[in-house]
């Protein structure tokens, strides 16, 4: 059982909240409060996580919260939030390493700026680094995997690892993060010298599709369900008639059907309700089961 005190004194009253509404926390800009909304750093975040181990604690790792939705219910355990205390990326020669809460968006933009390229595809992910390397985030051809060098991880025991690419057993959407509940502190990305110029016309040429094809004005979690092997979850989805399928406030974008779309104040049920009429219509009409690539917690 959770002794606030005890958290407080390892890291710091200020960075301590209760009954944190967690649709400030989350793209989906829905759902409900998580217990306890827990900030630390890269110093004290090794000492509460093992102080929650010691007491059996449940926790649940956050970054930008662009993959998550939180339960109407809220969820009855601490979240942590690996965020602006983990933000700093340094580049030396054509690596960079960056801390798990630095957003994606930022470490591309850096790459750009020092003539680096391999990442042009993350230039337009909402999320962070270490949600990146936990699912092996990728668009446009490009996954974190082609890139990854090493990562620190804390793992199940409370030690810290350093895993190299390897090690990490990146695949489609997932990786041995994942797959062991390790926590990612930091990364090192191996990059190539690139033109300038090319680079921004990549990063340019991918923003403009992300505008023309996603529905970038309504708070979403960025693509709901996991690409099904041999097809796209969106075309299934747009041929099964559910282009534009409501519930509550949750709809299915008109614009790429591959999004679920908070539209109209939709609240998490609404969302959670929409996936699974989807996807069982889907599964009625084609024998192919969509799986939930959004993270769901509660």
């Amino acid at each position: 059982m959770i002794n606030i005190e005890e958290i407080k004194k390892i890291i710091g009253p200020e960075n301590v909240f209760e009954n944190e509404d967690m649709s400030r926390h989350t793209t989906f800009r829905a759902g409900g409060c998580a217990k306890y909304f827990l900030i630390p750093d890269e110093n004290n975040i090794i000492g509460l996580i093992n102080y929650l181990k010691k007491v059996d604690a449940k926790y649940y790792i956050v970054g930008n919260g662009s993959n998550l939705l939180v339960k109407d219910t809220g969820y009855d355990g601490a979240v942590i939030y690996i965020g602006s205390k983990f933000d700093k990326c340094e580049v030396s020669g054509n690596k960079i390493r960056a801390l798990a809460g630095t957003k994606l968006s930022k470490i591309a933009s850096i790459a750009y700026k020092e003539g680096l390229t391999g990442l042009e595809f993350a230039s337009g992910i909402p999320g962070s680094l270490g949600g990146a390397v936990t699912m092996n985030a990728g668009a446009y051809g490009g996954e974190m995997s082609q890139v990854l060098e090493s990562v620190k991880v804390i793992d199940e025991n409370g030690n810290i690892l350093n895993l190299n690419n390897s090690e990490l057993k990146l695949g489609y959407r997932h990786s041995i993060v994942m797959e062991k509940q390790y926590i990612v502190l930091e990364a090192v990305m191996k990059l190539n010298l690139g033109d300038k110029e090319e680079i921004k016309a990549k990063m340019d040429d991918f923003a403009g599709r992300r505008k023309d094809k996603q529905p970038l004005e309504y708070p979403s979690a960025g693509s709901t369900f996991k690409r099904p092997e041999g097809y796209y979850a969106g075309k299934l989805i747009m041929d099964a008639g559910l282009k534009g399928k409501m519930i509550g406030g949750a709809q299915v974008s008109e614009k790429h059907c591959g999004f679920i779309v908070n539209k109209d104040n939709a609240s998490a049920t609404d969302i959670l309700e929409l996936m699974e009429y989807v996807s069982d219509k889907v599964f009625e009409k084609y024998n192919i089961r969509l799986d939930p690539e959004v993270k769901i917690l509660g």
